[in-house]
């Protein structure tokens, strides 16, 4: 079974005095339905599990006044169970499909906080940008990723896992770890993280098997663009869903409007894009002409690249052969940067990093990432390989002196002048090692400095 780190955060949830309705946000199969069972298996004496989309008559429920003790009375029930402050976990499920519901969820904030209710859907992203009876201020948000890399390793070698916990940066990675850990990566590259596929894969280690579970959620997510978006939006998602892995594929990645459809501006395929993020499908990444804090204030929103919610499916619809990463990953070098950057992202999203752009200085340098980690504003750099040469990495540190630089790549752990070079299957310990980084080099700064 994998363990989702996301149920800390629903047990702090759970004991929180501040504690408002809980809606779990995140991409269509990326486990929100079982985590949150998962939780009230754990941590409560029952669970009230409600689906809007499949019991069709529950909608009637929110149909009249929203008085909270009816509601709550009601659906206890239906249920055939007594629902009990503090002992049930309440679960409404596709809430989308009912938007007095998500409207009811603020006066269960006002009326009946003792409850813990939480709520989740497959398109829940796209019914929040619907501004009508949004319960604004009443609801606390938790945002549930693809596995991490961090969850695979510990669902297919939990002992490794422990041992990436006590690696110190004064110390390299002995080269048995690094063919281990090497090897977990390029499987993690190949079969991403969505939980069906991980699930599949660790169960079976049939790769033939986990591509049709990818395949089923690509065609799971066209099948959304007909039936749940605007319909004057639905050939351009399709356009702007296909064109993410060729536009990937270009030297410095930016996204080009006219290369989705010829004589397309931004005018005409912004609604789409929208629907894509509020959907949780992809990220999009601005650029930003200056890293200073706020990094909002220096965005250029002309300017950006998109990347997909799971380096699995990138993989997939990019229609890169599993075994030429399992296999040889040489054979794909140059697209498999592109790669090493989706997953460098969708790990640092996991690990709540935000916000997270790129920088650019003219047709001169590029840096990958920027990040803002507390009051820090961090330059960093990703390598798929061996390979580390970053002139563009040189250019920024030259011209911004950062308190740090980051480099994600295959090299093994180790600091050279204030460039902490992290390995990609590392990444879950970059915040841990920066530290030790900083607390390093404040104990070698020599007296009166």
């Amino acid at each position: 079974m994998i363990e989702r780190f996301i149920l800390k955060d629903l047990v702090a949830w759970q004991k929180s005095p501040y504690r408002k309705p809980l809606i779990l946000r995140g991409v269509r199969q990326c486990g929100k339905t079982w985590i949150l069972n998962e939780f009230g298996k754990r941590y409560f004496e029952n669970t009230a599990y409600f689906n809007f989309e499949r019991q069709n008559l529950l909608g009637e429920v929110f149909s009249g006044e929203l008085a909270p003790k009816r509601i709550l009375f009601e659906l206890g029930t239906l249920a055939r169970q007594k629902i009990i402050p503090g002992k049930t976990l309440i679960i409404f499920d596709e809430i989308q499909a009912c938007p007095r519901a998500l409207t009811a969820l603020k006066y269960f904030c006002e009326e009946t906080p003792e409850y813990h209710i939480t709520a989740a859907g497959s398109l829940l992203g796209i019914a929040l940008t619907a501004p009508d009876g949004f319960p604004v201020g009443k609801v606390n948000f938790l945002e549930l990723a693809p596995c991490s890399f961090a969850e695979y390793l510990q669902a297919a070698d939990s002992s490794l896992f422990e041992y990436t916990n006590s690696i110190v940066l004064q110390e390299p990675i002995p080269g048995i770890f690094e063919e281990r850990l090497s090897k977990y990566l390029n499987e993690y590259m190949t079969i991403g993280g969505m939980p069906a596929v991980v699930d599949s894969y660790l169960t079976d280690h049939d790769i033939n098997q986990s591509e049709n579970i990818q395949e089923e959620i690509l065609k799971t997510y066209e099948l959304d663009f007909s039936k749940h978006a605007p319909i004057k939006d639905i050939p351009k998602l399709f356009l702007l869903w296909q064109s993410i892995p060729q536009q990937l594929a270009h030297e410095n990645a930016r996204f080009i409007y006219g290369e989705v459809k010829n004589g397309a501006r931004a005018k005409d395929l912004e609604d789409a894009l929208r629907w894509l993020e509020s959907a949780n499908l992809i990220h999009r990444i601005t650029r930003i002409e200056k890293p200073e804090i706020p990094l909002i204030a220096y965005e250029d929103r002309k300017s950006f690249k998109l990347y997909l919610a799971d380096v699995g499916l990138l993989r997939k619809l990019a229609q890169i052969p599993a075994s030429s990463i399992l296999v040889n990953p040489d054979i794909f070098r140059e697209y498999r940067g592109r790669l090493a950057e989706n997953f460098v992202l969708q790990q640092l999203s996991a690990l709540g990093v935000s916000p997270i752009h790129y920088w650019t200085s003219g047709n001169m340098a590029e840096v990958d990432f920027v990040i803002q980690d507390n009051a820090d504003v961090l330059p960093v750099e990703v390598k798929s390989g061996l390979n580390v040469k970053a002139k563009s990495l040189k250019v920024y540190r030259e011209k911004y002196t950062p308190p740090q630089a980051l480099r994600f790549s295959m090299q093994n752990l180790k600091l050279d002048n204030g460039l902490l070079n992290i390995p990609l299957y590392l990444i879950h310990r970059f915040r841990d090692l920066r530290q030790t980084d900083r607390i390093t080099n404040r104990n070698s700064t020599p007296c009166g400095e």
